[in-house]
């Protein structure tokens, strides 16, 4: 099994989609390893820092599933692969 350790960067521009964000970091909270956010408010908006560990199917479904709710971006960049 191929385990993957990576950092994923998240900006949120509308405050309104925060909940589901941290909806779906609380759905998917298996792989992730340590989180900080940091709020902009005089910016308009609010950033997102994720450490994960786990397989390329698991941080890929987190990152698609995170790039399909509005007014949020995100990046990602991974160890090319570990063995468990």
């Amino acid at each position: 099994m191929e385990i993957r350790i990576g950092v994923i960067g998240i900006v949120i521009e509308e405050f309104k989609s925060a909940n589901k964000v941290n909806e779906t970091l609380h759905d998917l909270a298996s792989i992730i390893v340590g989180r900080m956010g940091i709020p902009r408010p005089e910016r308009g908006i609010s950033i997102i820092s994720l450490i994960v560990e786990g397989t390329s199917d698991e941080i890929s479904a987190m990152t698609g599933r995170l790039g399909k709710i509005q007014g949020i971006n995100v990046k990602s960049a991974l160890t090319k692969k570990l063995e468990d």
